[in-house]
């Protein structure tokens, strides 16, 4: 079952400074919308080039696991934008679906890279600019692999726990500069991203995947996917005046997910 979710906060962000990693398509594509529909500037990251051209929003590839890669994207970004507002760090990979004794080392180090690492070093490269807004935010995109055991997923479970203790640090650190961070964890998002997932934990489980995602449905309390928009909304809100007193959160978007297959 699946409910579309439209925008409907009263929030004007105009003239506000946005970056969002990771967001030619899905939620990072709805992320930066959302920001964009209320009056933001944005500027967008993504590793696909034929995606990212055929965006709505200004932004230049970047293959955010790689420390250049984001320093010249920050670059570039921040100097468009002539400073910053908001930080969104989407960007993220899925990795491997399988046991923990078949993982390669190097599937695991790609995705704290990209997972992790990448966030820490936006944050690096955005704190001197957040400083200097008087409003800045900072949204980290975790997921509800980051408060869940998650079999057949170490790699990508771990680099979500990871971003709730970076998120829940910098909190504690910029707090005093009057910069909020806080960080979303979505649950099984409707997208070609999960339908590979399930089909492919499916597989491992031997059996079909329409029975497989039932099962997991079943373990979520409103019974559905949740829709990319609804992520969206959750960093509108945060980032706005709404979320003035919000900070060093990790907050569930998730229809009520109990646990994870």
């Amino acid at each position: 079952m699946s409910t579309r979710t439209t925008l409907h906060l009263p929030v004007d962000m105009t003239g506000v400074r946005v970056i969002v990693t990771g967001a030619a398509a899905g939620i990072g594509a709805a992320i930066a919308d959302a920001f964009a529909a209320c009056g933001a500037q944005v500027q967008i990251s993504d590793i696909d080039a034929q995606a990212l051209s055929a965006s709505r929003h200004a932004g230049c590839v970047a293959d955010m696991g790689k420390v250049e890669d984001v320093e010249r994207f920050m670059a570039e970004a921040l100097g468009r934008l002539g400073g910053l507002d908001v930080l969104v760090n989407n960007t993220g990979i899925a990795g491997p679906v399988a046991a923990v004794e078949s993982i390669a080392p190097a599937d695991l180090d790609t995705v704290l890279r990209v997972n992790l690492s990448s966030q820490f070093h936006t944050v690096r490269l955005a704190v001197a600019a957040l400083k200097e807004s008087g409003r800045g935010c900072i949204v980290n995109l975790s997921s509800a692999a980051g408060k869940f055991g998650f079999s057949l997923r170490t790699p990508y479970s771990a680099s979500k726990w990871g971003v709730i203790g970076l998120t829940r640090s910098l909190a504690i650190e910029l707090g005093p500069h009057d910069i909020r961070v806080n960080a979303i964890l979505p649950g099984a998002v409707e997208g070609a991203r999960v339908r590979t997932i399930l089909a492919a934990k499916a597989a491992q489980a031997g059996v079909d995947v329409d029975e497989y995602a039932a099962r997991a449905l079943a373990k979520v309390s409103l019974r559905r996917m949740v829709p990319a928009e609804d992520i969206a909304n959750m960093a509108l809100y945060l980032a706005s005046p709404f979320g003035a007193c919000i900070t060093g959160q990790a907050i569930s978007v998730d229809a009520g997910m109990e646990s994870m297959s």
